[in-house]
């Protein structure tokens, strides 16, 4: 297959550090040009990475002809209006989540998505680790899937850090909490129908920096899931049937180009005993996730994630921050 022309939006580290080398080394991934509007910082990095191009402005790389499909790291609320400019411009884009602040602004989206291929960029969805647990739950290996939990935290007081800045959407919810909700519907493969949400803000930076939240999937099915932004670094998750649990060791910052472990218990012993360890083969779940994209802009496989699938997800977000307002369970 002919690789696909990319280019990139701003120069966010998510890029540099993780998304741009997994996409480099991927096998259908062609990165010519990325912008910035500090032309010297974009020079830098393209230089730094080995990028061909550098641009001063998102206007002239989406303007050049060279580029099909465009990765858009840019803070969250310039997701949606990037991703559209992009997409007037007839370049597919990769959209890092959230792909938007609530659901009506992503579903400002349609109005191109029949004109180029637009899908939100988790890469979660693309690792092994990820579709070995799926495929188990699919099949009824765990027996009745009935409760997944889900904790993700890290420790960040830094206010020039976009992810304390509640205006350009900050925060623990829409940074991380977004991963647990998208990787329950991953499992459950179906909509979720309510939720409830405890939320603690910073009373500095006015961003929600501790939530808990109960998603309810209908018919017995869970999500019960914590995330923070200024706890001690943890992440796992547990997904319980009615015959077999799985744990997920490293579920959503798999170590890049390394192997990542699940563990599958019966149950028969309380104190560990019966779990047993799997390793999943070392990959680079950035890289899977490039490719995956641009064989769709060749037309090899359908969009397996479009508009509509971000918007559903961006549903349960805007419902867990109506809850908080409320207190009380809101229909989604």
């Amino acid at each position: 297959m002919k690789k696909v022309v990319w280019g990139v939006l701003s120069t966010a580290r998510i890029g540099w550090e993780k998304v741009i080398p997994g996409m480099q080394a991927a096998r259908h991934c062609d990165i010519r040009a990325i912008a910035s509007r500090d032309l010297g910082r974009g020079r830098a990095l393209a230089e730094k990475l080995g990028i061909p191009t550098a641009y001063g402005s998102y206007e002239e790389l989406l303007a050049d002809p060279e580029i099909e499909a465009v990765y858009n790291p840019l803070p969250n609320d310039q997701h949606v209006p990037l991703t559209l400019m992009a997409a007037r411009a007839g370049k597919h884009v990769l959209c890092e989540k959230p792909m938007a602040l609530t659901a009506s602004e992503a579903a400002q989206l349609r109005e191109v998505a029949e004109k180029v291929h637009i899908m939100e960029a988790f890469m979660v969805r693309f690792h092994p680790q990820w579709l070995t647990v799926r495929d188990r739950v699919h099949s009824g290996a765990l027996g009745d899937l009935r409760a997944i939990q889900s904790y993700f935290s890290y420790f960040n007081r830094d206010a020039a850090n976009i992810r304390n800045q509640a205006d350009i959407g900050g925060g623990a919810l829409y940074d991380i909490g977004c991963y647990p909700i998208i990787t329950a519907r991953l499992l459950f493969g179906c909509e979720p129908v309510r939720a409830i949400a405890l939320v603690e803000r910073d009373p500095e930076f006015k961003t929600d920096r501790l939530v808990s939240a109960l998603v309810d999937f209908g018919k017995g099915r869970r999500l019960d899931f914590t995330v923070s932004t200024q706890s001690v670094p943890y992440q796992r998750v547990q997904v319980c049937g009615t015959a077999t649990r799985i744990e997920i060791q490293i579920p959503f910052n798999a170590p890049l180009g390394g192997s990542t472990q699940i563990f599958t218990d019966d149950g028969s012993q309380l104190d560990g005993s019966s779990v047993h360890s799997e390793t999943i083969a070392a990959c680079d779940q950035y890289g899977l996730q490039g490719d995956a994209f641009s064989q769709v802009v060749r037309g090899e496989i359908a969009l397996p994630y479009g508009v509509e699938d971000a918007i559903a997800n961006m549903r349960v977000i805007d419902a867990l921050f109506a809850s908080e307002k409320t207190g009380a369970w809101v229909t989604i």
